[in-house]
């Protein structure tokens, strides 16, 4: 005989959450069968397939709810403890041998709303079973010696029980909650109450009399049994018992006007505890607001989720968190409590728990989320059913409403009717400081304040205000994809002057560290089932982040990577490893494994030294290596501000989440807005400059280019970016450059031209976007040929150039390129992501939708148009060149003595030896002072 325990009455209600899995099919998977006495007593038999066993459950419509008169309180309780007491057939003795004798085992317990009695025995003791509970609950005998020794019993039990400070905090919390309802003291009834109980022996009578009737009792079979011969028994057992007439008139809760605070003092040590309660829906079988709270409770409140995960175990400011959200008959507390390590963290506790329901009426769960969820609780109903009184024992919780069996499988559907948004109007109806108990319990004093309930309206306005100005490229649609671009106008232009590359750095921490809620490692576990993940890119003035996520996880996906960006870790442990990885990917992955990319940076600090441009964008290793958590933080601080960022994103996303973003976003600090940085002019150079990295390898490599005023904004881009594509565009069989150095004399790979900076061309196929600047260079890109023939390629390279600017193109090549550009342009932003990009350049150039203005810009062109900003955009006297080659010393040589370099090919040309007669002793011509070798080692050193 007990109290229903906490442990017990968390068990029920989870086993009510998994009886509600999302699924088309009833949740309760067996046969049952029904009959009604004509008492009104009602009998329900589920055969199973496990075999001897049986298990009795006995619930009856009486609980603590049912105490109506003022100092009766607790007698449901108190007859748990009475229908163990004997009868006029049976003494307590004998009915206790009896059991004993048949191996059953059997057991009680009171809720608010009822109490059940449940025996587990074997088949063949079913007469002997029903006989014995039949005559104790018609028979029930007990004198006024028996009542007061029971009383005391029960006194005894409260003293036990609330020896626990959890114990005394509960019945406090509905103490100051409920104003007439009779949920405002517990099962075990108020104190004083309990105290003057051996005096109520007459009204124990009367309590017994009222409730203990068969109109308010179900009795439950469940196990290696045959309906007919149950049904046969209880009415030979049971058919006697008389009818009753008493009607309970429960008083009705008025709506709460709260919010109420109360503290409990503890005199003896223990750990603080923080509740938070709020008066929440009944439940019934119409309404599914409570299956609502029950997933809001598994969501937001379990182990598994964000919030338990941040206070127990990442931070460790409570020891544990959970919530209660009973399903009671009438309007009840749903409690998130949180037991508190420090009793100086509280209210930080407090805090984060209201911060979490706030979010709950601000934000949309995930679907995906959401039904994964379901399917938990589905599936852990399922797997608790493991022998009849597991089954037994979830069934009576539900019966015990209204004895109607059905009753399971339709509060059961309504958990389908549960949506996100759906979850979100109830936790709008219900966390709702009007509603609010917050009720403290701790050994000395809690810290000093002067907002102990704290406040979930707050943190709501708070989320809800209006976002703070931001720049923003939106691209919303029905995608279920939805794209993410967060551009700083910050990068390695902006790093100090003797800190290169810690813009990079910076970036790289927060993509490839943790965050103050999660360990780098976490955050790669929660996105791998996402099939997502959060990456940056860094150039001279700019810096993306970029990520993408299905619907159905991007709530739980942003929480990740907006902590990532605003919340970092600055783990020592993630910037050492990030550290070495960056120093590595300049050592091995640029140095070491990539002639083509190394050669094509080369040129770039050649033509920008002393430049803001002038430093490779991963920094030099030196100076990564000095670089300091501290020197990240501090550019964190300076450069990732409001006034820097550019939001940008793309696909199926609310305004409502759009909203939060903004206000996440708003969050960092205002900063000042800087523009675009001001840039000085790189500096001049007459003739050829010419720097060969020594390194050991195969082929040569060479990259030649020269600065030019062209950008995306400059009114003769389209007629520039014509001529590239048509002399060299990328990964283009069908460019000029193309066919003639590698197609007709198969020199190489492939021969490229840009007027746009383009990294990773070794890997990709069509430039990426956000890597927009104010000034850029014409290059030239041959891919390795054999050091035999690096010279001819040299001079074939500057001897294609000079003859484009000279004769110009042909209206038939115009017209051709012209043709083609019109619809390449449109795989240039064939994704989302790629528009979004896209998007966000137009935005800092100035310009239209880059299709649109491409295409536009191409119909105004003419051939003589295009030939005329040719020759004023384009030369070769004043060049640039970068190659990688082993042989340094031998291709300098060659290169200042200005001797012929005849090509060898496998198979005879004779249609090109003419040409390349000319081509051979084409003037090359480089100062001495005006050609450098560099050892490979100390290139980006």
């Amino acid at each position: 005989m007990k109290i229903l325990s906490l442990k017990r009455l968390a068990a029920l209600s989870l086993a009510l959450l998994a009886s509600m899995a999302w699924s088309a099919d009833k949740i309760f998977p067996y046969q049952y069968h029904v009959k009604d006495l004509a008492n009104g007593l009602r009998v329900i038999v589920v055969p199973t397939d496990f075999p001897n066993i049986v298990s009795l459950q006995i619930p009856v419509q009486t609980g603590s709810r049912n105490e109506v008169e003022p100092g009766k309180s607790g007698f449901a309780h108190f007859f748990e403890h009475m229908m163990f007491r004997g009868t006029e057939n049976y003494t307590t003795e004998e009915y206790g041998d009896i059991l004993k004798n048949i191996g059953a085992d059997q057991n009680a317990y009171t809720t608010d709303d009822h109490t059940n009695y449940h025996i587990q025995f074997s088949k063949e003791d079913l007469e002997t079973v029903l006989k014995l509970e039949a005559d104790r609950f018609q028979n029930l005998k007990y004198s006024e010696e028996d009542f007061k020794t029971e009383a005391r019993a029960v006194l005894g039990e409260y003293n036990k029980n609330y020896a626990n400070p959890s114990r005394k905090l509960i019945e406090r919390q509905r103490d100051v909650a409920f104003k007439k309802h009779t949920y405002k003291h517990t099962t075990m009834g108020f104190i004083e109450d309990i105290e003057d109980m051996p005096n109520e022996f007459a009204y124990s009578r009367t309590f017994f009399e009222r409730y203990y009737r068969p109109e308010y009792t179900a009795i439950i079979l469940v196990g290696d049994v045959e309906p007919n011969e149950v049904f046969r028994l209880v009415e030979k057992y049971w058919s006697g018992w008389k009818r009753g007439s008493y009607k309970v008139d429960i008083p009705v809760e008025p709506e709460p006007s709260g919010p109420v605070y109360e503290h409990v003092a503890w005199d003896t040590p223990t750990l603080a505890w923080v509740t938070v309660g709020f008066h929440g829906p009944a439940s019934n079988e119409t309404d599914p607001g409570m299956p609502a709270m029950d997933l809001i409770s598994n969501l937001s409140f379990s182990q598994s989720s964000p919030l338990y995960q941040k206070l127990v175990i990442k931070e460790q400011k409570a020891q544990a968190v959970f919530s209660f959200f009973p399903d009671r008959k009438d309007p009840y507390l749903l409690t998130l409590a949180a037991l508190v390590k420090d009793q100086k963290d509280a209210w930080y506790v407090r805090d984060e728990i209201q911060k979490e329901l706030a979010r709950l009426r601000t934000e949309l769960v995930s679907a995906k989320r959401l039904n994964d969820m379901r399917d938990n609780l589905r599936y852990g109903f399922a797997n608790a059913m493991v022998d009849s009184d597991a089954i037994a024992s979830a069934f009576a919780s539900y019966v015990s409403r209204n004895r109607d069996p059905e009753t399971l499988n339709r509060i059961y559907a309504l958990y389908s009717q549960v949506t996100p948004e759906l979850l979100r109007d109830v936790a709008n109806r219900y966390f709702r400081d009007q509603r609010m108990v917050t009720v403290t319990l701790a050994h000395g004093d809690l810290p000093e304040t002067n907002d102990k309930l704290g406040s979930v309206d707050r943190w709501v306005e708070s989320a809800q205000q209006e976002a703070p100005e931001l720049e923003t490229v939106l691209m919303q649609n029905q995608s279920p994809i939805v794209n993410f671009r967060l551009l700083f106008n910050a990068g390695a232009a902006s790093d100090p002057a003797d800190k290169p590359g810690l813009a990079n750095l910076t970036a790289s921490m927060i993509t490839g560290g943790g965050s103050q809620s999660m360990k780098y490692e976490e955050i790669q576990e929660a996105m791998f089932p996402m099939a997502t993940g959060f990456s940056s890119q860094v150039d001279k003035e700019m810096t993306v982040f970029i990520g993408q996520s299905h619907v159905d996880n991007l709530n739980a996906y942003y929480d990740i990577i907006r902590d990532q960006l605003l919340a970092p870790a600055w783990s020592e442990d993630d910037f050492t490893r990030v550290k070495t990885n960056l120093i590595n990917g300049i050592k091995v992955a640029l140095r070491g494994n990539n002639d083509e990319e190394l050669g094509k940076e080369t040129l770039y600090e050649r033509i920008y030294a002393g430049h803001p441009y002038g430093r490779l964008n991963a920094g030099h290793i030196s100076s990564v290596e000095k670089l300091t958590l501290e020197d990240v933080k501090a550019f964190y601080k300076k450069r990732y501000t409001r006034a820097n960022l550019v939001l940008g994103m793309a696909g199926g996303f609310s305004d409502e989440f759009l909203g939060r973003v903004k206000r996440d976003m708003g969050r960092l600090p205002e900063g000042s807005g800087q523009g675009k940085i001001k840039l000085p002019q790189p500096k001049p150079f007459e003739g050829l400059h010419v720097d060969i990295v020594k390194k050991d390898t195969r082929a040569t490599g060479i990259s030649m280019g020269f600065p030019i005023e062209v950008n995306r904004a400059h009114e003769d881009f389209t007629a520039l970016w014509l001529i590239r594509s048509y002399f060299g565009e990328h990964r283009s069989s069908n460019s000029y450059l193309y066919q003639r150095i590698r197609r007709e004399r198969g020199m190489n790979y492939g021969d490229y031209a840009y007027i746009e900076y383009f990294p990773g061309g070794m890997f990709s196929f069509h430039p990426n976007p956000n890597l927009a600047r104010q000034q850029q260079i014409f290059q030239i890109w041959i891919r390795p040929v054999p050091p035999d023939q690096a010279h001819f390629a040299l001079r074939i390279a500057k001897y294609e150039l000079d003859k484009l600017v000279r004769d110009g193109i042909s209206k038939e090549d115009f017209e051709a390129t012209r043709n083609y550009l019109t619809k390449f342009v449109n795989v240039l932003t064939r994704s989302q992501d790629r528009q979004l990009g896209y998007a966000l350049d137009s935005r800092y150039y100035g310009t239209p939708e880059f299709t649109k203005h491409i295409r536009e810009g191409l119909k105004k062109l003419t051939v003589e148009k295009v030939n005329r900003v040719l020759r004023k955009h384009l030369q070769s006297d004043d060049l640039c060149v970068a190659i990688i080659t082993k042989d340094a010393e031998g291709l300098r040589d060659k290169i200042l003595s200005g001797e012929p370099s005849p090509i060898v090919y496998q198979a005879p040309k004779p249609e090109l030896a003419e040409e390349d007669k000319l081509i051979e002793r084409y003037p090359f011509k480089v100062k001495p002072e005006n050609l450098k070798i560099h050892d490979v080692e100390k290139v980006f050193k």
